[in-house]
């Protein structure tokens, strides 16, 4: 079958890799596309919110499935668009809806979704800028540190997290005034949760489900897990505190409630479910939705998935999840983020890239690269490239993926050098 990705970062290179494994595979179209996406199938130079041009694409190649990797897309509604388009409403998208892409458009309907199901997560409240001296009283009755959040999409960034109630207040402005443009008009302010973070994937059709393997991904932008937040500097798959005893909790207090909740609100949803969850004394608490698979997490997700991806997708696709078997294998997966100098703020596009072969048993996943007529390989995003390592042990398979990264050299070129240390302790 023909299969169009959709999307341009690691995480779209990573599941096009996966995808092209697939025996049912014909051809691969990967809109737009990366330099190590062209390597696998084929790009098509479109901007993915322009629907009207994916139509073209899907009805001009002879596209049997739709695979949608970025969340802005799925917010803006290309589900809907083809379910909506006569020629196009046959044709499967794996992704949800735009009410399904709520979990992640919306983190205020996404908290209030939870308290409605009974799904486990911090105590919160909402306000906007004609509230907030409400919310400042909301924060004065918390305890630090501070949670704050824009309601919409701030690509990774919109979380900021304060020691002192003063800094919180200042940051509360921040919101208000424009820092993340519509996406911080509604501010959630939430309490602190202690513990440690995990990402758990889930891939539904709405009925049934399979839980993909798990990952724990590293947000900040220095070492020790200091400094502002980013899309992510790295990710280990699996995670050791995610036993059998916790992910069977995972499963019976937030999944199954999850994909029940949907479908009694009356969401379709066929896709990916992202729930960013922290465990709390052996007890999981959501922190977040997503309405697709995570980055960098799907570059660690990937590798160690056995069974067939793409035939997952064509049974969730059917609805027929409930017959699908879903096989890992034994692999330890760790990813390094290597990224341009000043990210996650401002940085400089267009410095070349030099890279040598890494080494076995490791990958190099292109994110922010761009490659130019004269086959000269550029930086063009803050994150660069997910130097990927797998091997039987933690340890080992961060050793592959450091070695990979120094395979790898652009000028200013940053990355953290303790990813996974957290875990080895």
């Amino acid at each position: 079958m023909n299969v169009l990705l959709i999307g341009s970062g690691g995480r779209e290179h990573a599941i096009a890799w996966k995808l092209f494994q697939s025996r049912l595979l014909d051809t691969l179209y990967i809109a737009p596309g990366n330099p190590g996406t062209s390597e696998i199938g084929i790009n098509i130079d479109i901007n993915p919110l322009d629907f009207e041009r994916v139509k073209e694409v899907v009805l001009g190649k002879s596209i049997e499935l739709v695979v949608v990797g970025p969340e802005d897309p799925l917010v803006n509604g290309i589900h809907d668009f083809f379910l909506n388009d006569d020629l196009l409403k046959h044709i499967p998208v794996i992704g949800p809806c735009k009410a399904g892409a709520m979990l992640e458009g919306s983190k205020d309907f996404a908290k209030g979704f939870m308290v409605r199901h009974g799904i486990p997560t911090a105590a919160y409240k909402s306000f906007t800028a004609g509230e907030k001296d409400a919310a400042h009283s909301f924060l004065e009755s918390l305890k630090p540190p501070y949670v704050l959040k824009a309601d919409g999409l701030a690509a990774g960034k919109g979380v900021i997290i304060c020691d002192k109630i003063e800094e919180a207040k200042r940051s509360l402005n921040d919101f208000f005034e424009g820092k993340f443009g519509k996406a911080g008009e509604t501010v959630v302010i939430e309490e602190f949760l202690t513990g440690i973070e995990l990402s758990v994937f889930v891939l539904t059709d709405g009925e049934s489900y399979v839980i993909l393997p798990e990952a724990k991904d590293y947000k900040r932008i220095g070492e020790g897990d200091t400094g502002p937040n980013t899309g992510g500097m790295g990710s280990v798959s699996p995670v050791p505190f995610a036993n059998e005893t916790f992910m069977k909790k995972v499963e019976e207090r937030i999944v199954k409630p999850t994909v029940a909740g949907l479908k009694s609100e009356g969401i379709p949803y066929l896709g990916f479910i992202f729930v960013g969850l922290m465990n709390v004394n052996g007890n999981p608490f959501v922190i977040e939705y997503n309405a697709r698979m995570g980055d960098p997490e799907t570059q660690v997700v990937m590798p160690r998935i056995k069974s067939d991806f793409l035939e997952l997708l064509v049974l969730a696709s059917k609805g027929e999840l409930t017959n699908a078997k879903i096989e890992f294998n034994n692999n330890c997966v760790s990813a390094v983020i290597l990224v341009s100098e000043g990210y996650p703020g401002s940085y400089s596009k267009g410095r070349e890239i030099t890279k040598t072969c890494p080494p076995p048993k490791t990958l190099l996943f292109h994110a922010g690269t761009k490659l130019q007529a004269d086959g000269k390989l550029e930086t063009s995003g803050g994150r660069v490239f997910a130097a990927v390592g797998m091997s039987d042990s933690l340890t080992s398979s961060l050793e592959k993926a450091y070695t990979t990264a120094k395979s790898v050299d652009f000028n200013g070129m940053y990355y953290r050098k303790d990813i996974g240390q957290d875990l080895l302790k």
